[in-house]
């Protein structure tokens, strides 16, 4: 029984023509080759799977092959291609970076670079995984790097471009891997299991292809492990199955169950969902990756980046015009906000439900705010009046030559003349005027308007309030009504009675009076009994109109004088002046003191 070996690697490209999806740097280096213009040293960089390594194995067979084919390929049949098929090449040496990245291993491939190769044209040296060296790896590389012998050339390999120092960078040619596309993947997988003698449905493979993102060893792995599991029969349904992927027509009867508002089919379907094992972030997901598919649909332009099985094309172009846009973009925003908070959320399940209630309801609350807008503008259209008019009363002017009475009525001015020298304009009354009344506080109706209610109020307010006319204020009153206050507050044994009763009263106007106190303490304590003692006062003093603001007013005087500490030299001579035998002492010694 033969071993069994991975597709990944049995169906690994040998020639540059079998590399699936990269043919811009195929045949970049098949031209290199055949005009004979290598560089010294290669990147390869790009996405992991997408064919870097094969491509340079590719190339290292290719330059050693004796007799390369017009196209630029390996003949697979020379000593050089069948050594390499095998695995015994003595020119080409593979380093893993990942695990061989100190500067010992470095090293160890500088001084194995010195020897020639003793079969063939090149020695050439594949580093994988570059970007896993150090930084003093990286640089005891690079004079090799930049100046390597004619007959060695590097190929490094990196999924991550951005780690690579700039030095490393300048001194390769460098080639970006693409992704392999999703028709590129199914066309490779389909002639894979023709060889396999495997049954496949096209759906099936889309479905893989979709599932490894651009990644055909991810690809090859998913269908081998598939395969496996199905006994060599590679269907839709098994597929979706084993990599745990909702069928798109869930999201179907999802959509329509939102567009129908039938909360209830939502809540079975969702709940069928979970049942099978499918978490809730999941299908958040899904089902926005369906919505935004048919966003995309609703352009005919924009159906190109439409990836999903070719049997459901249809409808979803089909569906997505039923759909307004309004709808979907809506309903994105509410997928999107749902699944950042899926994380966050205590009751996932609860979480996804409502999310679904939203958007059963979604339409109806679109076409709400629609009709709403619509609703008030025709209210503002709808109670428009014309402007009213105040009727102007008849101007007469007399003249001894003639007479002219100018009327005026809603369609033409009419203008006549009579008598001597007599202008009479009148204006007829128009439709939506009211008419003046002799009394100006009431209307024709005999009731005061508005506005002649507010002004008695407010003279009312300035000149009584209940009945109680407002008392101008007196010292002596008002001191009297200050110190019952501050008797009330030592009664209550409140801390702001002493600063009320050390406070300064000064009179501004008959509604008017300032609190001053000495210092920001006592004003505090007055601000904090500023209601109590506004509602005492007013009462007290049968003012309504009465107002006070409290002020801070320090004496200077009353501060206490603060010495200034003496310096050593003002000591010193404060000591001479009290002590003259220490001024003596001092000459007599010749004393130079230091300040």
């Amino acid at each position: 029984m033969d071993k069994f070996i991975v597709s990944a690697r049995k169906y690994r490209p040998q020639l540059f023509n079998t590399v699936v999806g990269q043919s811009h740097i195929t045949t970049t280096l098949k031209n290199a080759i055949k005009n004979d213009q290598l560089a010294h040293a290669f990147l390869f960089c790009g996405p992991r799977g997408v064919g870097k390594t094969t491509c340079a194995r590719i190339l290292a067979k290719t330059i050693n092959c004796e007799s390369k084919t017009k196209e630029g390929e390996a003949c697979n049949k020379c000593n050089s291609c069948v050594s390499f098929n095998e695995g015994t090449s003595l020119n080409i040496h593979e380093l893993d970076a990942a695990s061989n990245n100190s500067v010992d291993d470095i090293r160890t491939l500088v001084e194995q670079v010195r020897f020639a190769p003793q079969a063939g044209k090149y020695k050439v040296y594949i580093i994988d995984e570059v970007h896993m060296l150090s930084s003093s790896a990286f640089n005891a590389f690079l004079k090799t790097l930049e100046e390597p012998p004619p007959y060695a050339i590097f190929i490094l390999a990196t999924t991550e471009k951005h780690k690579i120092l700039p030095t490393i960078l300048s001194r390769c040619q460098i080639f970006d891997f693409k992704r392999i596309t999703t028709n590129d993947t199914v066309e490779h997988l389909q002639e894979i299991c023709e060889k396999e003698e495997i049954k496949a449905e096209k759906a099936a493979l889309h479905v893989i292809a979709q599932k490894s993102e651009g990644c055909m060893r991810d690809a090859l792995s998913i269908m081998d492990k598939i395969v496996s599991f199905t006994n060599g029969e590679l269907t839709y349904t098994n597929t979706l199955e084993h990599l745990n992927i909702l069928d798109a027509d869930y999201y179907f009867k999802l959509l329509d169950s939102m567009l129908k508002q039938d909360l209830s089919g939502a809540m079975l379907l969702y709940d069928d969902i979970n049942r099978k094992g499918f978490e809730g972030d999941l299908v958040v997901n899904g089902f926005a990756e369906f919505i935004r598919n048919l966003l995309v649909c609703k352009d005919e332009k924009a159906a190109g980046l439409l990836e999903v099985v070719e049997s459901f094309k249809d409808k979803y172009v089909s569906t997505a015009k039923s759909v307004s846009a309004a709808v979907l973009i809506s309903a994105l925003n509410i997928l999107n906000e749902t699944e950042i908070n899926y994380k966050a959320a205590r009751n996932k399940r609860l979480h996804v439900e409502l999310a679904l209630i939203k958007l059963c309801y979604l339409q109806q609350a679109i076409e709400l705010s629609a009709e709403g807008a619509g609703i008030s503008k025709k209210k503002l259209v709808e109670t428009a009046k014309p402007v009213a008019f105040r009727q102007i009363t008849p101007l007469e002017v007399r003249s001894d030559r003639s007479e002219v009475h100018i009327k005026k009525n809603k369609e033409k001015l009419i203008i006549e003349t009579s008598g001597i020298g007599a202008i009479k304009v009148a204006e007829e009354k128009p439709v939506y005027s009211h008419p003046a009344s002799s009394n100006p506080e009431k209307t024709s109706s005999g009731k005061i308007s508005a506005l002649d209610k507010i002004r008695k109020q407010y003279k009312s307010n300035g000149s009584a309030s209940n009945g109680n006319t407002n008392h101008p204020l007196k010292e002596d009153e008002l001191r009297k009504a200050w110190d019952e206050y501050v008797e009330k507050l030592k009664e209550t044994r409140n801390p702001a009675a002493q600063p009320f009763e050390m406070a300064r009263l000064h009179i501004k106007d008959d509604n008017t009076f300032e609190a001053i106190t000495a210092n920001n303490i006592e004003q505090k304590f007055l601000e904090q009994e500023r209601n109590k003692l506004f509602s005492f006062l007013q009462e007290k003093l049968q003012n309504r109109l009465l107002q006070f603001n409290v002020s801070v007013e320090e004496k200077t005087d009353s501060r206490p004088k603060i010495e200034a500490p003496l310096s050593s030299r003002d000591q010193l001579q404060k000591m001479m002046e009290q002590y003259p035998i220490v001024k003596e002492l001092k000459d007599r010694l010749k004393l130079d003191l230091d300040w």
